[in-house]
């Protein structure tokens, strides 16, 4: 197959589009789960599986997604997630108990992983390592933007139609972008990558993590996405309960992030041409713990208000938006022949960890954000230890 020497403006965005439909599909819901835990009669640590499962889903599925389009392509892999994640919404919106709502948000998210890793594959697929990081820069701005804003979109339908009416929402964009990708979608992998089973899958990633410096950066990324998804997992609860503010309101307060993220990617895409990818990594890993230790000092001066909380982890987010879209394009470039292997793994690293720490967040809560912050301290500090023992090139 000849190899497509670049992509299109509306293909880059259609790809952003499905590598943003399984974070938004899964965060949508935030502003409903104490709805939830009342509607199901359930605890704060049953309503959070909807949650943190749903992200054990994801990186589950992104550890197949990626063998699987190294070897029978792009496109049709891409199709096969979208239709899961079809099916997986309707089913959330027929849910009702609390088991069969995290069985089918399990099936949603599994599907809405696809894009997380086709979506960089394709990128890498097409350029090279540097372009590949300004391509990725603005993949990753949409990837966590419209998830940031879907909170706001779902305490908004919550408030009109109820909550399960997020999951019809998910349901038709998922169709629309599957109908769009089918005719638009050009397959871009070149030579097909032998898969022989789930033992040869086990290889490949064996012989990533054999490479210090993939090592480095993948769970760079990874401790970078704890630390934002310990935030989504318990500030929904922490505005309800510790600052007594509506599940709407924290919704737009959370529009704060999402400028945050955006300022902090679009500063990548514009020096990534001038500025070396490890550079940056190292700039904005450290406006991260800068950030989150900001947010710890301001509640020990006991500033209660959301401003006082969302503010500096909007600064903590400008940092992660720098570093994430690099590290990111640096992990999956250290094996360019199974691109589609190194970002199945770097998003399984990322999920697997963030699941864990959003129901961990959950568990450690104790009526105060201390639980969090710390969390989301030791997380950053983390991700730079990482890089820099992982990558000997500053």
């Amino acid at each position: 197959m000849p190899k497509i020497s670049s992509l299109t403006k509306s293909m880059i965005v259609l790809l952003a589009a499905v590598s943003a439909l399984g974070p938004a599909s899964m965060q949508i819901l935030l502003p409903a789960l104490p709805i939830i835990k009342d509607s199901f009669s359930v605890s704060n640590d049953v309503a959070q599986l909807t949650l943190s499962l749903s992200m054990l889903a994801i990186a589950v599925g992104t550890l197949f997604y990626g063998p699987l389009s190294d070897k029978y392509g792009r496109k049709p892999v891409m199709m096969l997630g979208l239709f899961i994640t079809i099916v997986g919404s309707i089913l959330c919106y027929l849910a009702d108990s609390i088991v069969f709502l995290i069985i089918s948000r399990f099936i949603q998210a599994f599907g809405g992983a696809v894009g997380l890793v086709l979506a960089r594959a394709i990128v890498r697929d097409v350029y090279g390592a540097q372009e590949a990081a300004r391509v990725i820069a603005t993949l990753v701005m949409v990837m966590v933007v419209v998830p940031m804003l879907s909170p706001a979109l779902g305490g908004e339908l919550m408030a009109r139609f109820g909550w399960q009416s997020v999951f019809i929402v998910v349901a038709v964009l998922s169709l629309i972008i599957s109908v769009v990708l089918a005719n638009k979608l050009p397959e871009t992998l070149e030579e097909p990558v032998a898969f022989e089973g789930i033992g040869s899958m086990i290889g490949t990633f064996l012989e990533l993590f054999r490479s210090k410096e993939f090592c480095g950066y993948a769970f760079c990324v990874t401790f970078i996405s704890v630390t934002f998804f310990a935030f989504i997992a318990a500030v929904p609860e922490i505005m309800v309960s510790v600052l007594h503010r509506s599940p709407t309101e924290y919704g737009y307060y959370f529009v704060m992030v999402t400028l945050g993220f955006m300022m902090g990617t679009n500063i990548a895409r514009y020096f990534s041409k001038s500025i070396p990818m490890n550079k940056m990594i190292s700039i904005g890993a450290c406006i991260g713990i800068l950030g989150i230790s900001l947010a710890i000092i301001l509640q020990l001066l006991e500033f209660r208000q959301p401003l006082a909380l969302f503010a500096p982890i909007a600064l903590a987010v400008v940092g992660n938006g720098i570093a994430l879209p690099n590290a990111q394009a640096a992990a999956i470039n250290e094996f360019p022949k199974i691109a589609g292997s190194a970002s199945g793994l770097t998003g399984f690293l990322q999920m697997a960890f963030s699941a864990a720490a959003a129901q961990l967040v959950a568990i450690i809560y104790n009526g105060t954000v201390y639980p969090l912050l710390s969390l989301m301290l030791v997380a950053s500090v983390l991700s730079l230890i990482c890089f820099r023992l992982g990558v000997s090139k500053k």
